[in-house]
């Protein structure tokens, strides 16, 4: 599948600013199954980006702009490809991966994705609830799987409760929220299984007569490491596995890892504005 994404964030000031200071994550990644085949990325004022890797792999950019201005738009054009078939349903736990699973150097080696941060953190007594439904964890990944659907089914999505500063207590109390929230939720309950999970930004492609949610922005999800497989997506908003629909811009702890736009200035505040937009370019058996 071949997807051509444009990202726009504006920002309008109430007053002019000075000395801005921006970081942007809206590069997707290219791995074993998503490819980048084209990217561009337009600010204005103009400005030139500087890039580096961070330490979760993520293309980050950086760039500076010295003059007064009293409003800021950053658009990204990026083509991408990915090609990812149906995988973690169809998969045997094997007697050597839960071997692996269960050794101190696995547990060292993805000791990230095991801590809690305060995105993720749960409350004892929130993960005893969440327990109490799910069971015992014996297998991780039937375990993820359920977990993924628990979620699901508990939690209604819905912009209206939170906010994106909004932390995987608050949703779990309020039993609502957007993709950010539902994958903080899902990693928090993973973790205290002592499940390595990782937090997901990127896009999901819907299409036309598709029930799944998601695509207005930037989507979230979550990936759980399976032993000798490695990162398997799980998309808890929708209850399915993220396939070929799923685009990866970035992986962390959580959401503080892969915000899209951080920035700092000098003046007063402003407002925001995101528009997404995903177009399907090919897919298999297309001329």
């Amino acid at each position: 599948m071949k997807y051509e994404i444009v990202h726009t964030n504006t920002f309008q000031y109430e007053t002019k600013v000075d000395q801005s200071l921006n970081t942007i994550r809206l590069k997707p990644l290219t791995d074993e199954v998503q490819r980048l085949l084209v990217y561009r990325a337009d600010i204005t004022p103009a400005s030139l980006t500087r890039e580096y890797t961070d330490v979760w792999g993520n293309q980050v950019e950086t760039f500076f702009i010295p003059e007064k201005h009293d409003s800021l738009e950053v658009k990204t054009t990026s083509v991408v490809s990915v090609q990812r078939s149906p995988f973690i349903h169809e998969l045997r736990y094997s007697g050597r991966m839960r071997e692996i699973f269960h050794t101190g150097l696995f547990r060292q080696h993805y000791l990230a994705y095991l801590n809690e941060t305060d995105y993720t953190l749960l409350d004892k007594k929130q993960v005893k609830e969440a327990e109490r439904v799910l069971g015992e964890m014996d297998n991780p990944v039937a375990y993820a799987l359920e977990v993924m659907k628990y979620v699901y089914e508990t939690f209604t999505y819905s912009g209206e409760a939170t906010n994106v500063d909004t932390q995987a207590r608050q949703s779990f109390d309020l039993k609502q929220g957007v993709c950010q929230d539902l994958a903080h939720v899902m990693i928090g309950i993973l973790r205290a299984a002592r499940i390595p999970a990782r937090y997901v930004s990127g896009y999901l492609y819907v299409g036309e007569d598709s029930a799944l949610k998601g695509d207005a922005a930037t989507h979230a999800w979550v990936e759980v490491m399976v032993p000798g497989i490695g990162w398997i997506g799980l998309d808890p908003t929708n209850n399915v596995e993220a396939l070929a629909n799923h685009i990866r811009v970035g992986t962390g702890r959580d959401y503080a890892d892969v915000s899209p736009l951080q920035g700092v200035y000098r003046g007063g505040g402003g407002t925001m504005e995101v528009s997404v937009s995903v177009k399907l370019l090919e897919q298999p058996g297309s001329l």
